[in-house]
């Protein structure tokens, strides 16, 4: 196994807090499954604002940001039955991360964590 690319991220909650009274700025960034996530969380600031940093950290990780019809959108942040959040592996994330990195089996990894005024996230993209 090899490390193909890390990523953090780290984003102050209150710039979220007040972009997610923008309905264009949270379905430009955010999954329908996230959305529908987001509405049994009691802490929207933060669901939200890690998500955000999430997406930040797995664009860094690639290493090319959102570039060559990467959007936001596309990166989608999950958690299991116990609560670990995931990035779920769809055909577009699949294929950039094949072509990118020249392979054909990979995993990714997330930790994320906030507190009062800050959120981050940690990706690594790793092969198998």
């Amino acid at each position: 196994m090899k490390i193909l690319g890390i990523g953090v991220d780290v984003i102050q909650n209150n710039r979220i807090k007040n972009s997610i009274k923008n309905h264009k700025f949270i379905d430009r960034i955010y999954s329908k499954n996230e959305l529908e996530l987001s509405e049994s969380s009691k802490n929207k600031i933060g669901y939200f604002s890690k998500r955000f940093a999430a997406k930040e950290a797995f664009a860094k990780a690639l290493g090319t940001g959102f570039r060559n019809n990467l959007n936001f959108k596309d990166i989608e942040v999950i958690n299991d039955k116990l609560g670990k959040p995931y990035y779920t592996k769809n055909k577009k994330i699949t294929k950039i991360v094949q072509k990118k990195f020249n392979v054909k089996n990979f995993n990714c990894f997330l930790s994320i964590s906030d507190e009062k005024d800050y959120s981050t996230a940690f990706a690594i993209i790793q092969t198998k």
